[in-house]
């Protein structure tokens, strides 16, 4: 069983940061559930263009208002408390957080917690990170 108290991976290696968000990793590729799991934290006012190729991410909004826009079709879809959304297509997409936005992600495959976003918007296959 792992147990983690989110209070206390804040200021660890398992926070990461980046133009504009904050994402605390509690589960990563080296703990062999399959999957990771972080809480991240997009500044208010900040929007981010991603592209998970290498990745499926699903996302839970647990504070915060913003708007997800998917770039292939234009549709765009409100995100507040309550709403998930996933990436199971590997959509090239554009978060808006109107409100500092408080989101749970799970990543499959999991991150390593080496990962940073790469010019186009994704994470580099883990392979690449060895």
């Amino acid at each position: 069983m792992i147990v983690r108290d989110f209070h206390d991976l804040v200021n660890t290696d398992r926070t990461v940061s980046d133009a504009q968000w904050t994402s605390v990793r509690m589960l990563l590729a080296d703990d062999g559930m399959g999957f990771s799991f972080h809480i991240t934290f997009l500044d208010a006012g900040s929007e981010h263009t991603f592209e998970y190729k290498n990745h499926f991410e699903s996302v839970y909004c647990m504070q915060g208002k913003g708007s997800i826009t998917d770039l292939k079709t234009g549709e765009t879809h409100e995100i507040k408390p309550g709403v998930m959304y996933a990436l199971n297509e590997h959509d090239r997409h554009t978060l808006r957080a109107d409100e500092e936005l408080v989101m749970a992600c799970c990543f499959n495959p999991p991150v390593t917690g080496r990962e940073v976003h790469r010019e186009d918007g994704s994470y580099a296959p883990a392979e690449e990170l060895a």
